[in-house]
C-alpha cells in the first residue's frame, strides 16, 4: 500500500509538472503572439508613413520641376542650359518642348502618386499626342528615353506612349479617341 501511495504521488507530481510546463508554454506563446501582433501593427503604420512621405516627396519634386522649367521658359539664357538638341531646335520651339515636358511629367507624377490610373494616363497620352508640337517633342526626346533603365516605371510608360503614337500614326480613322487598347492595371 505504501508503494501504491508513492506511485500515485509520483504520478501526481509528474502530472503537476507537465501542467506547469504546458501552462508556462501557453503563457509564453500568448505573450509572444501579442508582441508579434504589436510588431505587425507597428510595421503597417511605418509602411503607411513611408508611403505618405513618398507622396509628399513626389509632390515636392514635381513642384521643383515646374519651377525650374518655368524659369527656363521665361529666360532664353536659362533655356540654353536645357538645350539637349545640339542647337537644332529654335528657342521658341524649345520653350514649347519644355512646356510639353512639364505636361507629360505632371501626368506621370500624378500616375505615380496614384491620383490617376494607368488607363487615365493612357487617355491623357492619347489626347496630348493629337498635338503636333507634343509629337515633335516626343520624337526629339526619344534618345533621352533610351537612357532609362528598361525595367523602370518611367521607361515602361514611355514605351506605352511610343506604342500608342505608332498606332495613332498607322490608323486611317478619324476617331483618334478609340485608337489603342488601354492597359490593364
Amino acid at each position: 500500500m505504501t508503494t501504491q501511495r508513492t506511485g500515485i504521488r509520483g504520478l501526481r507530481a509528474v502530472a503537476a509538472a507537465g501542467m506547469g510546463l504546458v501552462t508556462g508554454a501557453l503563457a509564453t506563446w500568448t505573450a509572444q503572439r501579442h508582441a508579434l501582433d504589436s510588431m505587425h501593427t507597428r510595421i503597417d503604420s511605418l509602411e503607411q508613413d513611408a508611403q505618405a512621405q513618398r507622396q509628399t516627396n513626389l509632390a515636392h519634386q514635381q513642384r521643383l520641376h515646374w519651377e525650374l522649367l518655368s524659369k527656363a521658359m521665361d529666360d532664353p539664357e536659362l533655356a540654353e542650359v536645357l538645350d539637349t538638341y545640339d542647337g537644332t531646335v529654335p528657342p521658341r520651339k524649345q520653350r514649347q518642348f519644355l512646356f510639353a515636358n512639364a505636361l507629360y511629367t505632371n501626368a506621370f507624377c500624378y500616375y505615380r502618386m496614384g491620383n490617376i490610373s494607368r488607363e487615365e494616363f493612357f487617355g491623357f497620352a492619347r489626347g496630348i499626342l493629337q498635338n503636333r508640337v507634343f509629337r515633335e517633342y516626343w520624337y526629339a526626346t526619344r534618345p533621352h528615353r533610351a537612357t532609362l533603365i528598361d525595367t523602370s516605371e518611367e521607361a515602361e510608360m514611355g514605351r506605352m506612349v511610343d506604342d500608342l503614337l505608332r498606332q495613332l500614326e498607322e490608323t486611317d480613322i478619324d476617331e483618334w479617341w478609340v485608337v489603342g487598347e488601354p492597359p490593364a492595371e
